[in-house]
């Protein structure tokens, strides 16, 4: 959301003296003045492998996702109404996946997804008033854009060759749909050594409509072909409806001036996954209810930690420096090719400097813990084995 706060690891809570408060703490653009910022982040994977184990899909399967780049954008505008108002409008993107396997028509995984992305972007208009010279309160409003890609292969048993043969792939593609929620702040700086906020954002619904479009792939029987092409209907748009209830977010941060130059930030956070507890893909034509499914997911509420440190070199640069504990709300027998997350940690390392152009880089090393699927879900064996995952954001912010 911002290269500032991601050189200290998105520990901002307390700080949140640039554009990006909007998202860290709403009662931070209280005490900014007019600016204008805009950036991106570079995000890819160093490493994004699976290999399977026991019963299934067995030892020998292997799988590695394509590594693509994605580019989540922000931008800010800060504006001061009189002496202690100030209004904000902002645009970020806090949520957002993409998990594209390669060489698909090999992964064993394949039934189950080899494309899945998420894009989200907010719109974000924000109100702050500074009750006293060292306390404030922030208010917005936020209207969340998003869209949904979802594809796989489907099988189905081939009573020729007694095997499960590919017989078609589907694609689920929505159109942007709008959800709509509120976020609040306060930010108290208590002297020139110590201050401390709370940030709090609400859960918001997305309802996506969309189109699933199923593709036949040919088995060389024909007539094995020719029924499958009676069940499914290839080469038709058919209308999908399903919805995602993000989570409402809670963080305490704490900021301490160790020395003249310099500052140690955390933050505390907590994020209500629970809301995500299923995903429901329905076909509203009544032709095609039978292609309506459920995806259970029965996320975990989850605590995380963020430390970082601005490093004062002059009054126009600083260094910045953090460390991430993200713990994961995906349960181990919710863990599969479509979402696999895992407990991670992050090292990032930011540059700021001061002028006509104000520029701010951050760099951050993710890497994911090993996850492993051992567990069953209702007592069935779906699909066991391990995830390898380690990611590189690259954050660049321009303002003035």
């Amino acid at each position: 959301q911002g290269s500032k706060a991601m050189g200290t690891g998105g520990a901002f809570t307390a700080l949140a003296d640039d554009g990006s408060a909007m998202f860290h703490n709403a009662a931070g653009l209280a005490f900014q003045e007019n600016s204008l910022a805009a950036g991106a982040t570079f995000i890819t994977f160093g490493q994004a492998e699976f290999q399977g184990s026991a019963p299934f899909p067995g030892t020998g399967s292997t799988g590695e996702q394509k590594s693509a780049l994605e580019t989540p954008p922000h931008a800010y505008w800060v504006h001061r109404l009189g002496d202690r108002g100030v209004f904000g409008l902002g645009v970020m993107s806090p949520f957002g996946l993409t998990t594209q396997w390669d060489k698909p028509e090999t992964f064993s995984g394949r039934y189950l997804s080899t494309k899945a992305a998420l894009r989200v972007v907010d719109l974000n208009p924000t109100y702050a008033f500074r009750i006293t010279d060292t306390m404030s309160v922030g208010v917005g409003a936020i209207v969340r854009y998003s869209d949904v890609e979802l594809e796989r292969f489907v099988g189905q048993f081939n009573p020729f060759t007694l095997r499960v043969a590919d017989v078609g792939q589907v694609a689920i593609g929505s159109d942007f749909s709008a959800g709509y929620g509120l976020n609040v702040g306060f930010l108290h700086r208590w002297n020139n050594s110590f201050s401390w906020g709370f940030s709090y954002r609400s859960k918001i619904k997305v309802d996506y409509e969309g189109d699933a479009r199923f593709t036949q792939i040919l088995t060389g029987n024909a007539q094995f072909d020719a029924i499958i092409r009676s069940r499914i209907p290839f080469g038709t748009a058919l209308p999908v409806e399903t919805a995602i209830d993000f989570p409402d977010e809670a963080s305490l941060g704490l900021a301490f001036m160790l020395t003249p130059r310099l500052q140690l930030l955390t933050d505390f956070n907590w994020t209500g996954w629970s809301s995500f507890d299923e995903v429901v893909l329905d076909f509203t034509d009544s032709n095609a209810s039978a292609f309506d499914s459920t995806i259970p997911e029965a996320w975990d509420d989850v605590t995380n930690y963020r430390i970082g440190f601005r490093w004062i070199l002059s009054p126009v640069n600083e260094w910045r420096f953090g460390y991430v504990i993200d713990n994961t709300p995906q349960p181990d027998d919710k863990v599969s090719p479509l979402l696999p997350d895992a407990n991670r940690t992050g090292l990032t390392l930011g540059w700021g400097h001061k002028g006509r152009l104000n520029t701010d880089l951050a760099l951050m090393f993710l890497p994911f813990d090993e996850r492993q699927r051992s567990a069953t879900a209702d007592g069935e064996d779906i699909f066991h084995g391990t995830y390898k995952t380690t990611a590189w954001l690259l954050g660049a912010t321009i303002s003035f």
